[in-house]
């Protein structure tokens, strides 16, 4: 594994463990400035602030327990920008009913490597189920 792949695994998995941590703040400070998020079912939030808020958003109404599926040969590298695929399984618990349902999800992250390291630049998820 290259050092720029297993770079990128790290914040893949700072991701994953901001997450189920369910930790805004964190979540937003591994993304590009000028990134771009695009989860399911939602309309598209550009930049740090509102991807912050999406998430803050999201945590206030469930708790997730989840582990991205990582394959390192699924991550390419080309100069300053790379990109990866995963696959992430585990729960989401809904605050306002108390139920747990399953999360499954595919995700595309396009990440910008700056001088502190690697960012993610674009992020796409969508329910596998």
């Amino acid at each position: 594994m290259t050092t720029d792949v297993s770079l990128i695994t790290d914040v893949l998995r700072d991701y994953e463990r901001h997450a189920n941590e369910g930790d805004a703040p964190q979540i937003a400070a591994l993304y590009d400035h000028n990134a771009i998020l695009f989860p399911d079912r939602f309309d598209a939030f550009a930049g740090v602030a509102a991807i912050e808020g999406f998430y803050a958003a999201a945590f206030s109404m469930l708790t997730l327990d989840i582990e991205f599926q990582i394959d390192p040969t699924q991550i390419v590298v080309a100069g300053d920008v790379a990109y990866a695929t995963t696959t992430s399984h585990g729960t989401r618990f809904l605050k306002a009913s108390g139920e747990t349902v399953p999360e499954v999800n595919r995700e595309l992250w396009v990440f910008a490597k700056q001088g502190d390291g690697w960012r993610i630049a674009r992020y796409c998820f969508n329910k596998a189920e």
